[in-house]
């Protein structure tokens, strides 16, 4: 069968990854810009056999997908920034314990109440520093409404394939915009299950340190495990031993450094030859497309940078270009804070250009467009 062809909201399309990817539990708070994925699951869930709760508030909501996800379902919340920062103890407990699920953040500018009905791209180092501890995050960035539909499926096989709570981020531009896109009847990647024990019940390991990812079992299938927001050991019952703190802890980051390949995800466009590089994110993105390509008609080379995995930072991305480089800008909505990962990745060897902006607006594509005058 062909695809269905909509006009979608990125919240919308979001809500249609969700359901491709298999979600069938969501507690949430309404919160602008994201409301309108609480409103629309509120209706979709029930036709699948899914269940909507709408919590009394951002920390009940974190704590019942928790629950949700450790019976077996795929769960999800979503909010914004003052409600990603209630999330967090929670979030924190989750990253510990290992419960697959997805939190999406569709931000606006702050801090506190700040500006709810307009953009901001302020909450990306919460989004990796938001929780205390040691503990690795992913977290990832769509730019475009059919992006958001095909990142929404990856961040549950994400989470579900490492047993981690994922982070999707959309700026309000992104969350509200409307284009064009196909829905396939299938999914356009693999739908990924979580991992489920074989062992017999009596030897089931809920955090065995012996693998990268442990099977995870439900709750209410015959395997008895403990659930603990203190260090535990691989039963899942507290310790304070040295050895097995540092064990549980170092699996938790090798669980994710060690599949890079798997999780960075990036593009770029006219770096084959760009001495000049944009990079950018999310909406801001989207402008720097449009400078670079005006820049390019003026026979300037130039070219863009666009990270979809933010968390873990894709290094990578930065250095593979960096001998090239005579200058590298960075457009982000806020007053800087992935530009100081930039320029730790490319180690001092390329000037960076800052091009901030904090006034609940989108970054114009003029903007990007001076600044890569001044570079070039």
């Amino acid at each position: 069968m062909s695809p269905t062809v909509k006009l979608l909201q990125g919240n919308e399309a979001c809500v249609e990854g969700a359901l491709a990817a298999g979600l069938r539990f969501f507690a949430g708070y309404p919160i602008t810009p994201s409301t309108e994925i609480a409103e629309a699951l509120s209706e979709r869930l029930p036709r699948v056999g899914g269940r909507f709760i709408q919590m009394e508030d951002e920390i009940a909501s974190m704590a019942a997908v928790i629950g949700a996800s450790l019976t077996g379902a795929k769960a999800m919340t979503a909010t914004s920034g003052p409600g990603f920062s209630l999330k967090q103890e929670n979030l924190g407990f989750a990253m510990l314990t290992e419960v697959p699920c997805v939190v999406v953040n569709v931000m606006r500018g702050g801090p506190s109440t700040g500006l709810p009905t307009s953009p901001a791209q302020a909450d990306v180092m919460q989004a990796r520093w938001g929780t205390h501890g040691d503990h690795p995050v992913i977290a990832l960035y769509p730019a475009s409404v059919p992006e958001v539909y095909e990142v929404t499926i990856k961040a549950f096989n994400l989470a579900e394939k490492f047993r981690t709570p994922v982070i999707l981020l959309m700026d309000e531009v992104i969350g509200h915009m409307r284009e064009r896109i196909e829905l396939p009847d299938t999914p356009p990647v693999p739908v990924v299950e979580r991992q489920r024990p074989t062992v017999p019940k009596e030897d089931y390991l809920p955090y065995d340190n012996s693998q990268d990812v442990p099977p995870l079992a439900s709750f209410g299938d015959g395997y008895r495990f403990h659930v603990t927001g203190l260090i535990h050991d691989q039963k899942g019952y507290p310790t304070s031993a040295p050895a097995k703190v540092e064990a549980l802890l170092t699996r938790l980051q090798n669980k994710i450094q060690s599949n890079l390949d798997e999780i960075l995800m990036w593009e770029t466009i006219g770096m084959e030859d760009a001495e000049v590089a944009v990079f950018a994110y999310g909406a801001t993105a989207r402008s720097a497309v449009r400078a670079v390509r005006i820049a390019r008609e003026q026979g300037i080379k130039v070219g863009l940078l666009r990270p979809i995995t933010i968390w873990p930072f894709p290094d990578k991305l930065i250095s593979q270009y960096t001998s090239q480089l005579k200058a590298l800008i960075v457009a982000e909505m806020n007053l800087g804070q992935l530009v100081d990962e930039v320029e730790r990745a490319t180690k001092g060897q390329v000037p960076i250009k800052r091009v901030l902006q904090a006034n609940g607006e989108l970054i114009a594509p003029d903007t990007i467009l001076r600044a890569v005058l001044e570079v070039k």
